[in-house]
């Protein structure tokens, strides 16, 4: 049994962590600030690989394994969870779709300019009435001959507005629920189909996340992704990838403000000493340390599995439970350590306290999560 990181997989931190503190770190403050979309980085993501790093060479990525997936993203939100979230959900989500289930044309279309960065990839499952009951989608595909006609509305959508494309859930028999719901792949651009509203929100404030709107929109059969009806099942696959890389979220946002909060307790002086001197700080810290290593253990064994071609369902639900959870706590113990000057956003601290509880929240909530574990402890 090995708790090293390959000499790869550390090469790869290193030089992602030079990258957030000079290209990330001065500015994502301001970002956030201004609740904007960082358009200028997306290409230098692109040259670190980061918008292709499940894709193959063939089509122009990076082709790493998800344990470099998982490590990638942690990194980004050390610094930065909006960015991380960017590159988890462009990634993980509408790429992934394509990557796992597309055929040759529609990966030689889409695959290159998603690793290039020259589309960046949306995905629509979630509606205003369906969250956690995945399956209660309303928004319907009817086929008019060799073409669908997509009406319906998608919320909380990821690069909704800034994405060359997005990979959408609908109904195409809706009396079959689950086992009659078809993905379809609608480029950006596409007449009916546009941005309505975008969302204002408490954390991750510069990743672009929009209700979209979906209007007699017509695409031809080959923009269909995977088999008639089989939409939502493939879905499930591309649900538990995902959630590794929320993990990894989780835990580099809670690195990050822990890292935060040992720097100023160091500095921070009260009584004439510092206050990382003080019993009640260094158990803050200690309780931190050990919840956030015990989050690697479970994200990276996860990311292990699934590198390894075995089962993770359960183990990506555990990592993303335990994980999203640990970092809210952390991070509202950062804060604490902060006082005062945490509650502010001079500091960079009460970010990350805002950005973590998306984890808890986005790509299954931790309800979710516990039937998950549940159901496969259970044998349900």
């Amino acid at each position: 049994m090995d708790f090293e990181l390959s000499e790869t997989h550390r090469q790869l931190r290193d030089v992602l962590r030079d990258f957030c503190e000079k290209e990330v770190r001065p500015k994502a403050i301001a970002w956030d600030k201004e609740e904007r979309f960082p358009t200028e980085i997306v290409p230098k993501l692109a040259e670190l690989g980061l918008l292709g790093i499940r894709i193959p060479e063939e089509y122009g990525g990076a082709g790493m394994d998800m344990m470099s997936y998982a490590i990638s993203v942690e990194e980004l939100a050390r610094v930065d969870g909006s960015l991380a979230l960017t590159v988890a959900s462009h990634n993980g989500l509408g790429t992934g779709h394509v990557l796992a289930f597309g055929n040759d044309e529609q990966k030689k279309k889409y695959l290159p300019k998603a690793a290039s960065g020259e589309w960046l990839a949306a995905w629509g499952l979630t509606e205003p009435g369906s969250g956690s009951d995945a399956s209660g989608l309303r928004t319907v595909a009817r086929r008019d001959g060799d073409h669908w006609i997509i009406d319906g509305t998608k919320m909380f959508i990821t690069q909704g507005s800034v994405g060359g494309f997005c990979v959408v859930l609908a109904k195409t028999a809706p009396e079959k629920r689950q086992k009659g719901i078809t993905a379809f792949i609608v480029d950006h651009g596409t007449p009916g189909f546009r941005a309505s509203k975008h969302l204002e929100k408490l954390g991750m404030r510069s990743s672009d996340t929009v209700e979209l709107s979906f209007e007699g929109v017509r695409v031809h059969d080959s923009q269909r992704l995977g088999e008639v009806d089989r939409g939502f099942i493939d879905t499930l696959q591309i649900l538990d990838k995902g959630r590794i890389s929320i993990a990894a979220l989780a835990l580099g946002l809670g690195r990050g403000a822990l890292e935060l909060a040992i720097s100023y307790s160091k500095d921070r002086k009260q009584f004439d000493k510092p206050i990382s001197d003080f019993q009640a700080i260094q158990w803050m810290i200690a309780d931190s340390k050990t919840e956030l290593d015990a989050a690697a253990l479970l994200v990276y064994r996860a990311a292990w599995l699934a590198d390894q071609g075995r089962p993770f369902s359960r183990e990506a639900s555990m990592a993303k439970l335990y994980a999203s959870e640990a970092a809210t706590r952390v991070c509202n113990r950062s804060v604490q350590i902060h006082g005062g000057y945490g509650y502010t956003r001079e500091y960079q601290v009460e970010r990350h306290l805002r950005d973590a509880k998306l984890c808890e929240i986005g790509e299954g909530t931790s309800e979710v999560q516990r039937m998950v574990i549940a159901r496969h402890v259970l044998g349900g």
